[in-house]
């Protein structure tokens, strides 16, 4: 029997993404009172992204690559990476990443791990979404704002989703870890099936295709 929570390490296509639609969903219970007031509770701790890779297709050939990628995959078995045209980097969106970007922790002398995130907003309102498929290549770390070397002094553990400090390099008590990077969302097709019309495809309309964000 095929593992249902394996993880393709490999990237849907890349122009058919750009062309997405989609973004963040909530799930919130909104309870209405007697007293016409509200009690509101939130089911979910982070954000669950959902897409619709359809309105990227621009090409019959984008269309054959899509369900190529969708055949390798077995439909929804496996989960892969994607590239949200709207929110792919630790910083804005027309900037490079920076080491400095993101706030991921603070060094106590002993502590070596400290998961990866992006975090929205600001003081007690901020959200703090975790980050488990950065881009590799474009991982930048530093602690008290001074760069480290990726490949002696910390690495990034894809199974926990942290950074990993070797020994001899732990962050001091105090210091501000901080990150900068690109990344991918680890998602599935939220189908089991595409269907296509070429015909209906020439006069100009285009399949769902939808995806939808998985918890590694």
């Amino acid at each position: 029997m095929t593992e249902l929570s394996s993880f393709h390490d490999v990237l849907f296509p890349l122009g058919v993404s750009f062309g997405a639609t989609g973004g963040p969903e909530r799930r919130n219970e909104i309870v209405a009172l007697t007293s016409g007031r509200e009690k509101r509770n939130a089911r979910f701790s982070q954000s669950r992204h959902y897409y619709d890779a359809g309105t990227g297709v621009r090409s019959l050939d984008d269309l054959h690559e899509v369900i190529d990628f969708f055949e390798a995959r077995r439909g929804s078995l496996h989960a892969f990476r994607f590239r949200d045209p709207f929110d792919m980097k630790s910083c804005r969106p027309g900037a490079a990443p920076s080491p400095l970007d993101q706030a991921i922790g603070v060094g106590d002398g002993v502590s070596d791990r400290f998961p990866l995130a992006k975090v929205y907003g600001a003081g007690d309102d901020a959200y703090r979404r975790l980050v488990m498929k950065p881009r590799a290549e474009s991982l930048r770390v530093a602690v008290a704002t001074v760069e480290q070397d990726m490949a002696s002094a910390c690495s990034f553990d894809g199974e926990t989703g942290e950074i990993v400090f070797a020994p001899g390099h732990l962050p001091a008590a105090g210091a501000v870890i901080t990150a900068g990077y690109e990344f991918d969302v680890p998602v599935r097709f939220d189908t089991e099936r595409l269907s296509v019309n070429l015909k209906a495809f020439k006069a100009g309309q285009i399949p769902s295709i939808p995806l939808v964000e998985v918890q590694l």
